[in-house]
């Protein structure tokens, strides 16, 4: 499937359906990582989700969001989906997708951005100094993931491709700024 209707239509998938939760979500302590899965065939929004470590760790937006798509009583096979991420997916969240079978991966925000413009400097701390990784492969036996920005770079960079991006960079540096805040009311008390 061409790459220009799966930029268009994962922007919309992040701004319509992904956001909502996250923002409801950020309000009750969890961060600012969501994620979907796509049907291939259509780019039809099979569940998305946001996440929900202040319930439990693990519950990463990328793993709640297998966790919800394995509870559907007939989901599709993860084979025939495209698996969204808003921001890079840490080692957790990329081993279970790998595990979970789905063969593309696309986000939105690199993990210098999770770091540098959202203060959460996790994902390349454990990459580093747990797995001595500094970047893991995009391309792999497992899975190939692609950089929203990267795409929208390779078709021209349009001003829409770019106002889109921009409006998303917006919603998330406000989103990541009532997280903060309300970590340091936490750390605080």
């Amino acid at each position: 499937m061409e790459k220009e209707k799966i930029f268009w239509r994962m922007l919309n998938v992040i701004e319509d359906d992904i956001v909502p939760q996250t923002r409801l979500a950020v309000s009750h302590g969890h961060k600012i990582f969501g994620a979907a899965i796509l049907l291939r065939s259509d780019l039809s929004l099979v569940v998305a989700g946001t996440n929900h470590e202040g319930w439990n760790p693990l519950w990463h937006g990328e793993v709640y969001t297998i966790k919800k798509f394995f509870e559907l009583p007939s989901h599709p096979d993860p084979e025939d989906c495209l698996f969204l991420s808003t921001h890079e997916p840490c080692s957790m969240c990329l081993s279970s997708i790998a595990w979970s079978g789905f063969p593309e991966i696309y986000f939105l925000f690199e993990y210098e951005e999770t770091r540098d413009a959202f203060h959460i400097p996790y994902d390349i701390q454990i990459l580093n100094e747990v797995f001595n990784c500094p970047h893991p492969s995009r391309s792999n036996s497992f899975f190939k993931s692609f950089a929203l920005k990267e795409i929208a770079s390779a078709m021209g960079e349009s001003e829409l491709a770019m106002a889109r991006l921009e409006k998303l960079d917006r919603i998330y540096k406000e989103l990541s700024d009532i997280y903060q805040a309300g970590e340091k009311k936490m750390v605080l008390k």
